[in-house]
């Protein structure tokens, strides 16, 4: 190698020997990272790999940076080699060989050859090629670094997610939930489409699966994207729960036939009293409108019998939702039931409620030494026989026991009787 003269102040021994001691360590530094790099297995995985996408332009392109670092890094061992050869000449280097030295350690004395197709060769400072070594040394690790830990992550993952669903697909056909047939099968066979491909997609092009972390510069720095994964586990927990649902349905559907029967069966007697005590209404008291009484709840027990038969024939993800709406709907039928009976009695329980009040007066009276009062057995007697007569006129009835109340009170208090308005 030409010596044009030494860049900057010729270095003296101690100079040389600190600077070839630096560069030894870096070179061992170098030569260290780039066997790790050599034998990781996220780069053996990607050399037998198949690839596809990003992954495979990655991959191409960081073979061809390794092959170039190997390259470098063979041109700085010579170098070194060589700078130590002049160095160990003499243990007293003269003028000449410091300045050659100089020029070996500190100028652009490393030449490299076919790196590019734009350059026939280029020229480094020892320094200038330890820095490129270590810039294509970081991206090369960080493409490996992210495929190793995408292919750790997410394959695994799935595999597990995979098993899970078999599972769950074997305890969906034992209750009969199958593709086409329950939305619950349709989508257990869209989670398995979405797993099959989510892992040859993972597999062959691992770097589509990265989320990069912001403002990291650090190789693998950000974390494997798993948002498909997640979705596909949320999609298999729902599915789960409902297969679950559908088997406890398989396990206490007799028992919540049985309920369902007596509650329908309890709406259908209470709608039987409410017919009875309209008739009972419409004799007994006039002038009152009675609103009419629904028929049994038939198109419930149709739907009854409908569940009885999915029992009967294991039909489980059928009576699942069947017995959910009937259960809801048979105790809004009950709840109308009661609802016409209390609508349709109203009327008897006016009269018993003014029966009563009329009983309460007359016994208060005759507490206080008044029950021979002439006119209070008179107004007695008539809203009894209002009261106790059918049909009943409530409305008249009402004002007869006012009537019976207000001569009471005033008997009570000593004012003296008062006339049928009230007035003196």
């Amino acid at each position: 190698m030409g010596v044009t003269g030494p860049p900057g102040p010729v270095m003296d021994r101690d100079e040389v020997d600190r600077a070839l001691a630096r560069l030894g360590a870096e070179h061992k530094a170098v030569e260290d990272s780039l066997l790790a790099l050599q034998d990781h297995a996220g780069r053996r995985l990607l050399e037998g790999a198949e690839l596809t996408g990003t992954t495979k332009d990655r991959w191409a392109a960081t073979e061809h940076t390794i092959t170039l670092l190997w390259t470098y890094f063979d041109a700085y061992t010579q170098a070194l080699n060589e700078a130590r050869e002049v160095r160990g000449r003499r243990r007293w280097p003269g003028r000449e060989e410091l300045v050659e030295l100089t020029e070996r350690l500190r100028g652009e004395s490393v030449t490299v050859s076919g790196t590019s197709s734009s350059q026939l060769a280029e020229r480094f400072t020892l320094r200038q090629l330890v820095d490129r070594m270590n810039e294509l040394y970081a991206s090369s690790l960080d493409m490996v670094v992210t495929a190793d830990a995408v292919w750790s992550a997410l394959p695994a993952r799935i595999d597990l997610l995979a098993a899970e669903l078999n599972r769950t697909r074997s305890l969906a056909h034992s209750v009969g939930v199958r593709p086409g047939e329950h939305p619950a099968g349709d989508d257990l066979e869209s989670i398995t489409h979405e797993l099959t491909a989510l892992r040859a997609q993972v597999v062959t092009d691992p770097l589509a699966f990265w989320r990069p972390a912001m403002g990291s510069s650090a190789p693998g720095g950000g974390r494997p994207d798993t948002d498909r994964y997640d979705r596909a586990a949320r999609a298999l927990e729902d599915v789960r729960r409902e297969i679950e649902a559908v088997l406890q349905v398989r396990q206490d559907s007799e028992a919540r036939l049985l309920r369902l029967r007596d509650v329908l069966s309890r709406a259908d007697r209470t709608l039987a009293e409410a017919r009875a005590a309209r008739g009972e209404v419409l004799a007994k008291i006039a002038a009152s409108e009675v609103p009419v009484v629904s028929g049994p709840p038939t198109a419930l027990q149709e739907r009854l019998a409908l569940a009885a038969e999915y029992r009967r024939h294991a039909q489980w993800h059928r009576l699942s939702p069947l017995l959910e709406s009937l259960e809801r709907e048979a105790e809004d039928e009950l709840l109308r039931a009661r609802e016409q009976l209390t609508a349709v009695t109203a009327p008897l329980a006016v009269r018993a409620e003014l029966r009563g009040r009329l009983d309460a007066y007359k016994a208060k009276v005759a507490r206080h030494g008044m029950a021979e009062d002439p006119l209070l057995i008179e107004r007695y007697d008539a809203a009894r026989r209002m009261l106790w007569s059918a049909p009943c006129d409530l409305r008249v009835a009402e004002q007869a026991v006012l009537r019976y109340q207000q001569a009471a009170a005033e008997a009570l208090s000593g004012a003296g009787p008062v006339d049928g308005r009230g007035s003196r």
